[in-house]
């Protein structure tokens, strides 16, 4: 099947607790630079992510400048991203770009 139609990507910063400030002002300072919407920031594992995480959202123009900002001004953090089409599991499984050490996620909810 050939997947065509990207609707966004995802990027998902990694963190901990040790971690968590750098990663909040990591994503609030994305999302004003680029005006890509900012998630929550989950103190805990959620969906297929093998650690806490905070999501940006950013359509295709907005994740072409997203992307080499994060690579430039992660800071050592873990940045997983991915496109958003009608097949999550293909999305994260196949599909992703990781900034950092690269991590075993949990695909089984797909």
């Amino acid at each position: 099947m050939e997947i065509d139609v990207i609707s966004g990507y995802h990027a998902h910063v990694y963190f901990d607790a040790g971690s968590v400030e750098k990663a909040r002002g990591l994503c609030e300072r994305a999302a004003e630079k680029f005006g890509v919407p900012m998630g929550h920031m989950h103190e805990r594992n959620v969906g297929p992510h093998p650690r806490w995480s905070c999501q940006l959202s950013a359509s295709a123009a907005q994740f072409a400048l997203l992307l080499p900002w994060l690579v430039l001004n992660r800071d050592g953090l873990i940045v997983f991203s991915h496109p958003v089409t009608d097949d999550a599991l293909v999305d994260h499984r196949d599909h992703g770009i990781w900034l950092g050490t690269g991590l075993e996620m949990d695909l089984s909810i797909f």
